[in-house]
């Protein structure tokens, strides 16, 4: 019996997309494995790729459009989609406000906006679509959403009644909220987060001291963008008359703090984009077809159990008692990972040391070296249930 794998990537941030991704890891397992069948069904949590995966999965068609970079000073091309014959839009905020966007020396959240998402949502809304999902992840922004609700309509004032600055300093200045000029078309749309963690926006697990530090932010940063999320939410609360703390929302703390605005201002409904995109994928499908599943994402890290792709995966791979391997540039902690995702095994792509560009520069070729690494030893394995003997071939 041919060996069955499915192959269940997400991006490998700012270097190979899931379906580039799954491409590698197929072309690796069938070097080795000519006779294996793989399915490739690649993923997204909210964060990078989230619209090609849901574009081929369910049909549609591709657009772009020019919005504000998340430095504020630049224009952007950001792709998105329409899918089901024009009722849903996909939008990711990688996209436009995403951290590879920025170059590293120019990384700080008290400057990157979310403005260019919000004009993706209004790029949608123009479209005429029901229905819009919005990915979250992968941002180069702490500032609690403001840039995107500014370029939907809303007023964010200071206590002089002067448009605040963008990024996270715009949180301290903020003083009062208006949303009376809020596109008139949002309360005609029902808007989905597809939210790459789980991560409220205030606190030791939130959007500024989580996520600052890989934006850009040092501790002085933290602290302050910290200070500003506790004011936004204040202010929030108090005139947009909340019953409801947007503090400690689950996901409201994803991209930065766009998933508490997008349902304070909005009215959103969060969910775990990886438990979206499977289903979206039919993924627990395919993992029941399967005899292995294979995975992978640039990091494992402590946030992966928090709503990351390969956690879902995983998850969804264990329920149906399947193997499962990740393949990732950098783990963090790998027993720790191993126990608190529930991997089988954890494989680096990186070969040998190098630097990070290089890593980057040539993410295919590592990707599939690491999946045809992966198949030699699952021959050694078949051949060690075999009895490994001369002539015990693999499968």
């Amino acid at each position: 019996m041919p060996l069955k794998i499915v192959v269940a990537p997400a991006s490998f941030k700012g270097s190979l997309t899931p379906v580039a991704a799954a491409e590698a890891v197929t072309r690796g397992l069938k070097r080795v494995l000519p006779s294996a069948e793989v399915a490739a069904v690649p993923v997204a949590d909210g964060g990078e790729g989230t619209v090609e995966v849901l574009r081929l999965a369910l049909g549609g068609r591709t657009r772009a459009a020019l919005v504000t970079g998340p430095l504020g000073s630049e224009t952007v091309s950001a792709a998105w989609a329409v899918l089901d014959g024009g009722r849903t839009a996909v939008i990711e905020m990688a996209a436009a406000s995403g951290l590879p966007l920025v170059p590293p020396q120019r990384r700080d959240p008290m400057v990157t906006t979310t403005a260019g998402t919000g004009e993706l949502i209004r790029e949608a809304l123009e479209a005429g679509c029901p229905h819009i999902l919005v990915g979250l992840g992968g941002s180069a922004t702490v500032d609690g959403g403001l840039g995107a609700m500014r370029a939907l309509g809303a007023a964010l004032l200071d206590a002089e009644g002067r448009p605040v600055p963008p990024g996270g300093r715009g949180l301290l200045e903020l003083a009062r909220v208006d949303v009376s000029g809020l596109d008139r078309r949002l309360a005609r749309v029902k808007i989905t987060a597809l939210c790459d963690v789980d991560n409220p926006l205030l606190g030791p697990d939130g959007a500024a001291r989580v996520f600052g530090p890989q934006k850009g932010a040092d501790e002085s940063a933290v602290d302050l963008l910290e200070r500003g999320l506790e004011n936004l939410v204040r202010v929030v609360r108090r005139d947009l008359r909340l019953g409801w703390d947007p503090g400690s929302l689950p996901g409201g703390g994803a991209a930065g703090g766009l998933g508490a605005a997008l349902a304070a201002f909005l009215g959103a409904e969060l969910v775990s984009g990886i438990d979206f995109v499977m289903k979206a994928v039919g993924l627990a499908e395919r993992i029941a077809w399967s005899d292995l599943v294979v995975t992978g994402e640039g990091q494992l890290d402590g946030q992966s159990r928090r709503g990351k792709a390969c956690a879902g995966v995983a998850r969804e791979a264990r329920r149906t008692g399947r193997p499962v391997v990740v393949l990732t540039g950098s783990v963090r902690g790998e027993d720790e990972a191993v126990a608190a995702l529930g991997l089988d095994a954890v494989l680096p792509v990186v070969p040998g040391p190098m630097s990070l560009v290089q890593a980057m520069d040539r993410a295919a070729v590592h990707v599939e070296a690491a999946a045809a690494r992966l198949a030699r030893l699952l021959v050694v394995g078949s051949r060690l249930g075999r009895g490994g003997g001369p002539g015990s071939g693999p499968f």
